[in-house]
């Protein structure tokens, strides 16, 4: 009798301990509400099973590796506040990956992983964090680069059919979608056009259009501002991203992890994940296998140079927006002269029209001639080192002859440098023959001066509108 009375106790001991934990994760999950999105809160906290808590340690079960992952990177802080709010200075966490056997809807538990909360400064969780905006948002998608202005060939067919099917239901067929090829045959204006038919459809939808070199830009901003869930909350609510020459990312790891994070959020809620690339996923260098692997999920697609039949659809399509005449043998000239991309034949029609407009003249055959004779001459003109070295240091008010100098000045040393930068992306030299033509330096330097300027201009926005100065004053000499 005293054995089975001592059992009934014991039961109910571990009955009001049960309940002890669980009320109490209750009350930090009410805290932790109080200063995250409700989104956020019901996709990463909501799915939180507790299990038990025993020896200074809070037991819970989460369902995948990655969904640990995850909290570790992104909420450990704030779980370690409430925590020690709830449970007590020093509170363990052990986690729990759960899988659920198919055949028997069974659960078993696997991966235990054990966090050691470190001591933390006992801080007052603010119930007035700054929460996301529902207010409309600018998708910064340019209106002119619709389907109806996308000029359809063999080249382009596949492309077009899937963006078009992406648009009426975006998150549903082809997730995500990755588009690539050589630059000006229209990637951007393909995407933009699956933005802008979305918004179309549905008005409400939250869609985003974003140049990767602003996304790193952004990031860095939150990361020196301590701004960083804001910005992945933000992002975490977005419907359809669209995130344009997304090879930009390469050799910049917490770029890359950051995306990897708001990618799967992304896709696991259904939403569209649209990319551009000036290559295909396999080829692209410097990134992550986890994240080219992701790029190869849903449809990829290439955008080929235009067909010489595309060429002249387009000059025709071009012409006829514009409200001019051009005669046929004209095009027929153009677009069997201008083979490179897209962008290079609207240019050639443009600067046709501005000339017909100024002289107040016909757009024929000569006029033709000349404008292509202007835009191969401009092709052909190969940089040079002596270009690179005469364009930084007019921009900076520098004598040639200061860079082949041993001089340590800083402004030297950064011209050096940006040349050295300039040089590795506009030139066939290697590293070792760039740092004998600049001032007599080794490959090594070179590496450190490429990854300085590149670094530099990832963080700084000033210096990186100031070497786009140079790199436009260098295209045009």
């Amino acid at each position: 009798m005293y054995s089975q009375k001592k059992q009934m106790m014991n039961q109910g001991e571990h009955i009001i301990q049960h309940i002890d934990f669980a009320a109490q994760w209750s009350k930090c999950l009410q805290a932790i509400r109080d200063n995250v999105s409700e989104k956020i809160f019901q996709t990463w906290f909501a799915p939180i099973v507790p299990l038990g808590f025993e020896n200074n340690t809070l037991h819970i079960s989460v369902p995948s590796q990655y969904f640990y992952e995850f909290l570790e990177e992104r909420f450990i802080d704030l779980m370690r506040k409430v925590l020690y709010r709830y449970f007590g200075e020093g509170t363990n966490l052990e986690y729990q990956i759960m899988i659920v056997q198919d055949e028997h809807a069974t659960v078993e538990y696997k991966s235990t992983q054990r966090t050691i909360l470190p001591q933390a400064p006992k801080t007052i969780i603010k119930k007035d964090l700054p929460q996301m905006a529902s207010t409309e948002l600018d998708p910064h998608l340019n209106t002119e680069c619709n389907f109806d202005t996308f000029i359809e060939g063999m080249s382009n067919k596949l492309a077009r059919s899937v963006a078009e099917a992406v648009a009426k239901e975006p998150g549903k067929t082809f997730n995500p979608f990755f588009i690539y090829g050589a630059s000006g045959v229209g990637k951007t204006h393909l995407a933009n056009a699956i933005g802008l038919k979305v918004k179309e459809l549905n008005p409400l939808a939250r869609v985003l259009y974003v140049s990767a070199h602003l996304f790193k830009v952004q990031y860095t901003d939150s990361v020196r501002n301590n701004t960083l869930n804001d910005f992945i909350n933000f992002y975490q609510t977005i419907d359809v991203l669209i995130i344009d020459d997304i090879q930009e990312f390469a050799g910049n790891t917490k770029t890359q992890n950051t995306f990897f994070y708001i990618f799967n959020q992304l896709h696991q809620n259904g939403k569209q994940l649209v990319m551009t690339a000036d290559r295909a996923p396999m080829v692209l260098q410097g990134m992550e296998d986890r994240l080219i692997t992701r790029f190869k999920w849903g449809m990829v697609a290439e955008l080929e140079s235009p067909s010489f039949d595309l060429r002249k659809d387009i000059l025709r399509s071009k012409a006829r927006r514009d409200g001019w005449q051009i005669p046929e043998n004209v095009i027929e000239f153009v677009a069997e002269h201008v083979t490179g991309s897209v962008r290079d034949l609207e240019g050639i029609a443009i600067a046709m029209m501005a000339q017909a407009t100024i002289f107040n003249r016909e757009i024929d055959m000569e006029l033709a001639r000349k404008t292509v004779q202007k835009l191969t001459m401009m092709e052909t003109h190969e940089i040079t080192i002596d270009d690179i070295i005469e364009t930084v240091c007019k921009h900076y008010g520098l004598e040639t002859s200061a860079i082949q100098t041993k001089s340590r000045k800083r402004e030297i040393v950064q011209a050096r440098q940006i040349a050295m930068f300039l040089a590795k992306d506009n030139t066939d030299f290697s590293t070792a023959r760039i740092g004998k033509l600049i001032g007599d330096r080794d490959h090594a330097t070179v590496l450190h001066a490429c990854k300085t300027i590149k670094e530099q201009e990832e963080v700084d926005k000033v210096f990186h509108e100031e070497l786009e100065e140079i790199r436009i004053a260098l295209k045009n000499r």
